[in-house]
Order: C-alpha cells, then sequence, then structure tokens
C-alpha cells in the first residue's frame, strides 16, 4: 500500500495503490469513493493465497489535506492503520 502525492497545498493530486483482503475490499472502496478518489483498476498478484489479497489502484485530484484525508480513511476504515495521526 503506497500513496504519492504531486502539486501544492491547494491543487495537488495522490497517485496509490492498496493491498487488502477481500473482506477489507469493499469498505476501503467505498471510504475512497465518498471521498471523491477515483478506483483505476482491482486485480489480483498472486494465485492461492490465505487469505485473498486484491490489489487496486486509485487517484484523486484536491487540496493536499483533503486527499491525505481521504487516503487515511481508506486506512483506518480497512484496518491497515492502527494509530491516528492528525493530518496537518
Amino acid at each position: 500500500t503506497w500513496a504519492a502525492f504531486a502539486g501544492d497545498d491547494k491543487d495537488a493530486v495522490v497517485d496509490g495503490d492498496f493491498a487488502v483482503t477481500e473482506d477489507e475490499l469493499q469498505p476501503v472502496l467505498k471510504s475512497l469513493l465518498k471521498n471523491k478518489i477515483c478506483i483505476v483498476a482491482i486485480h489480483q498478484h498472486m494465485t492461492h493465497e490465505e487469505p485473498r489479497i486484491m490489489f487496486f489502484h486509485y487517484w484523486g485530484r484536491g487540496s493536499a489535506k483533503d486527499l491525505a484525508q481521504a487516503v487515511k480513511g481508506g486506512l483506518l476504515v480497512g484496518g491497515l492503520l492502527k494509530v491516528s495521526s492528525p493530518v496537518r
């Protein structure tokens, strides 16, 4: 799971990839879509692994803070971020 940001505080873009279990996939997608993050592709890298791991690519455009909060929200919903730290 990663995120790359470019631009400035008011006009930024984010591009990234999430790795989630099948059970985490829908809640994370819904969280990102609710925050206007576009889902580009959903796919798998492996076969027969347990638990099943799904990967998806995403991007978004907006203020750097809004984008960071959207990505953080996806991490929190998916249980991928255990400690909630403020986005500054």
